[in-house]
């Protein structure tokens, strides 16, 4: 149960402020550890700039809102540049401290014809999200609305500026209505950000998504979604709701390798500093090819899935 917002501003705010303090306080002593002794408290190191830069430009991020509200500006869209600072900010911090790289590849380089984009994603790994966010803000120049887990109102930065711009914040199912609603009126220069996967992928996971599957007697779709390998089999309900209140939206799908195998936090001890890139394969399919009926289009999600599954395959990072 996610708390009502009262109660996340009141506790979940001077959290992020105090845990904040605390790794101001702890970071010259971790700091001059990890300096004269060996490679794992330099790897602690790296983690506690990190972590510093998190809760800095966070707390930063949550005072230019309340700076924003109390000015009659709660709704502004001046949060876009917040947001845009917040993230950039501590991407380019993970480039420096943990060895974060991204190489992109595809025929959609975000240039060409303005018009409004449904983005659907893969989602393995630990910042996926946010190295979306940051690529269709800072590198295309999009305003992203993304479809997250209710949970993530837990974080005071996601729970005010995302809160206050078209985003969509779903618990289990029943979402359908909800990100249709969000698609309506979607610009030029929008993006709405699905995950359709509906979760971080882990092999348990797919599993009880292809035995789902198979309990709603969708047996051609659970067969398909046994041979991908790298992927959870979409769920359709979201993705075609919001094709179908924005029918003039191209649609892009995404790929990535590279965070995938850091499923644990003892993975993404071991993995850092990166040593490989994150590669990214973007592609965009134009509205008018976008096919009509449901299960035709079902049909034609599965495919592209299929489509990144193999592109995963051939790019994947060995252990």
């Amino acid at each position: 149960m996610v708390p009502p917002p009262i109660v996340r501003r009141l506790v979940c705010t001077p959290v992020l402020f105090l845990l904040t303090a605390l790794v101001l306080l702890l970071f010259p002593v971790v700091w001059l550890f990890g300096v004269v002794f060996g490679r794992e408290r330099k790897r602690a190191v790296r983690f506690l700039w990190f972590a510093l830069a998190w809760g800095t430009r966070e707390s930063a991020a949550v005072a230019e809102c309340g700076w924003l509200w109390c000015t009659g500006r709660g709704h502004d869209v001046r949060h876009y540049d917040v947001i845009r600072r917040y993230v950039a900010g501590l991407y380019a911090v993970a480039e420096r401290r943990l060895g974060l790289r991204v190489e992109d590849e595809g025929s959609w380089d975000g240039t060409g014809e303005d018009r409004p984009l449904i983005v659907l994603s893969r989602h393995a790994g630990p910042g996926d999200a946010l190295i979306l966010v940051h690529h269709l803000l800072s590198g295309y120049g999009r305003r992203p609305r993304v479809v997250m887990k209710a949970e993530l109102q837990l974080d005071p930065c996601i729970d005010i500026a995302a809160g206050r711009m078209p985003n969509v914040f779903v618990k289990h199912g029943g979402a359908a209505e909800r990100i249709g609603r969000l698609a309506e009126g979607l610009g030029p220069r929008d993006a709405l950000l699905i995950f359709p996967e509906g979760g971080n992928f882990s092999p348990e996971r797919r599993r009880r998504a292809i035995r789902r599957l198979a309990r709603h007697r969708r047996r051609r779709d659970a067969v398909r979604a046994e041979r991908m390998r790298n992927l959870m089999p979409p769920r359709p309900g979201g993705v075609l709701a919001a094709i179908d209140a924005a029918p003039g939206a191209d649609v892009v799908f995404v790929a990535h390798v590279g965070l995938d195998q850091m499923a644990s936090a003892g993975d993404i001890w071991r993995r850092v500093p990166l040593t490989e890139p994150v590669r990214a394969r973007w592609w965009r399919i134009a509205a008018e090819d976008v096919p009509q009926g449901r299960e035709a289009r079902i049909n034609w999600l599965y495919a592209q899935w299929e489509r990144a599954d193999a592109w995963i395959s051939a790019n994947r990072i060995s252990r």
